[in-house]
C-alpha cells in the first residue's frame, strides 16, 4: 500500500486530500497543529489507514523528531503534500502586522522547506517519489493586501523549479499546484477567524472547493511514473485577470 503524507490536513484542501487519497486505497499520515481535529479525521477514515503527528511545521526540531518515530508501516512516503500555509491580513505593507509577516514566512516558507529536506533524501535513495507544493495564484499575480503572503508563493513556485531542475536523473517528481479562489477556513484564518469579513470574500461568487484541488492533486500524481506535471494554475470561472493600475493626476 502507497503512503501519502498531508501537511495542513486539519481542513481544507489537506483534509480533502487526505479524504481522496484514502478513497482510492492510500494509507495516509496526516500533520496538523490541532490534536482534536486530527483523531476526528483518523477516526473517520479508519486508524488502520492513519497515522496521525501533530507538531508545527515551523519547527524544525518537531520536524525532524516526528518524522523520525514513524512506525515502520508507515516510514516509507511515496507523496508528499506540502500543504500547511496560511495568509494573514490584508493591510498595506507600510501598515502590515510584522508578526503576520514573520508567521506567513515560517509557515508558507521554512516549514515547506524543513518538510521537503526532511523526506527527500529517502525518496531519492529509493528511487520513488513526489513532493506535491500547494502554492497559489498570488505568487503570479500581485494585488493589494498580497505583499508577503504572494512573496512566500513566489518562493514556493520557484523553489519546485529548483527541485526540479535539482532532481534531473532521478525518477522523483515535483509539481506545484496553484490554486485561485478557494472557499476553505482561508479567509477566516486571514481575518483572524472574523467570520463576517471572511464571508463577504465569496459573496456572489462561486469559488472553487478543497475538494477541487484535491483532484487536481491526485490527478498529477497519479499520471504515468514517466510524466512530471510540474504546475497546475486553477482558478474559478468568476475569477480572472485585473487590468494594469495607473494612477492618474
Amino acid at each position: 500500500m502507497k503512503t501519502v503524507l498531508v501537511t495542513g490536513a486539519t481542513s481544507g484542501f489537506g483534509r480533502a486530500c487526505t479524504e481522496l487519497f484514502v478513497a482510492k486505497g492510500w494509507q495516509a499520515v496526516i500533520t496538523g497543529r490541532r490534536k482534536e481535529r486530527l483523531d476526528e479525521l483518523a477516526n473517520h477514515l479508519g486508524k488502520d489507514k492513519i497515522h496521525d503527528l501533530c507538531f508545527d511545521v515551523r519547527d524544525r526540531h518537531q520536524v525532524e523528531a516526528a518524522l523520525d518515530g514513524l512506525p515502520e508501516q508507515f516510514s516509507d512516503i511515496d507523496v508528499l503534500v506540502n500543504n500547511a500555509g496560511l495568509a494573514l491580513g490584508l493591510g498595506m505593507a507600510h501598515e502590515a502586522s510584522l508578526e503576520d509577516w514573520e508567521t506567513m514566512v515560517d509557515t508558507n516558507i521554512k516549514g515547506l522547506l524543513y518538510m521537503t529536506r526532511k523526506v527527500l533524501p529517502t525518496m531519492v535513495e529509493r528511487k520513488q517519489g513526489h513532493i506535491v507544493n500547494v502554492g497559489s495564484v498570488a505568487g503570479d499575480y500581485a494585488y493589494p493586501g498580497g505583499n508577503t503572503y504572494g512573496a512566500s508563493k513566489a518562493f514556493v513556485s520557484q523553489f519546485t523549479n529548483n527541485l526540479i531542475a535539482d532532481l534531473q536523473g532521478t525518477p522523483i517528481r515535483i509539481t506545484n499546484i496553484e490554486p485561485g479562489l478557494a472557499e476553505t477556513e482561508f479567509s477566516k484564518v486571514r481575518f483572524h477567524w472574523d467570520e463576517e469579513k471572511a464571508e463577504k470574500v465569496y459573496q456572489g461568487a462561486e469559488p472553487l472547493s478543497a475538494e477541487d484541488i484535491a483532484e487536481a492533486i491526485y490527478w498529477s500524481v497519479d499520471r504515468p511514473p514517466h510524466v512530471n506535471v510540474n504546475r497546475i494554475e486553477i482558478m474559478p470561472v468568476c475569477q480572472s485577470f485585473g487590468p494594469m493600475v495607473i494612477v492618474r493626476n
